[in-house]
């Protein structure tokens, strides 16, 4: 976490800068067309500018909700400007009347990465629990958001570990695999 804060007090207007000027991976299409994002928290790459500039390219925009410890994320439907609630560790959340969302597409904090799709979340389980619920269920594409400080060699990796398809940095929009 200590590489990610050095990179964040450095770069953090430019990283965000430069997820908008990435092509995104994947393009919307009629029944396969949300995404959800993560407000920063502490030192994360900020989203919320990508999240507004995809919902201008036709995406539905979604946020997670930590609804309980030990369960996967809830998304609802969001973009830059809606209002926001105090959530689990005070993230900013979507407020109770937004739809709820299943989204196609999400974008992942991380603390670390692999180029094989392997990430080093913050122990919690989440995203993991909550990609392989969405995958059970229809294609679901995950891409990791980090500084490319934070890319490793290799993460150590269980099981229940659900792999990142593509990874974006401030340097580059990476696939995994």
């Amino acid at each position: 976490m200590a590489t990610r804060n050095s990179a964040h007090d450095s770069l953090k207007d430019a990283a965000t800068a430069a997820l908008l000027a990435h092509p995104f991976p994947v393009r919307p299409l009629p029944g396969r067309s949300i995404v959800s994002a993560f407000y920063p928290y502490q030192s994360e790459i900020d989203t919320r500018p990508l999240l507004g500039k995809l919902a201008g390219e036709g995406w539905t925009t979604a946020l997670p909700i930590v609804t309980k410890l030990g369960t996967p994320l809830e998304f609802r439907r969001w973009m830059p400007g809606d209002p926001t609630i105090p959530g689990k560790w005070d993230i900013p959340r979507p407020a109770d009347e937004a739809p709820l969302v299943e989204p196609d597409v999400l974008l992942v904090p991380l603390l670390s990465f692999d180029r094989r799709g392997f990430r080093l979340g913050y122990g919690g389980g989440f995203y993991d629990r909550t990609l392989e619920k969405l995958r059970m269920a229809k294609p679901v594409v995950a891409i990791g958001v980090a500084y490319a400080v934070q890319e490793v060699d290799s993460v150590l990796h269980d099981h229940h570990d659900q792999l990142l398809d593509y990874v974006m940095t401030e340097k580059e929009l990476i696939r995994c695999g």
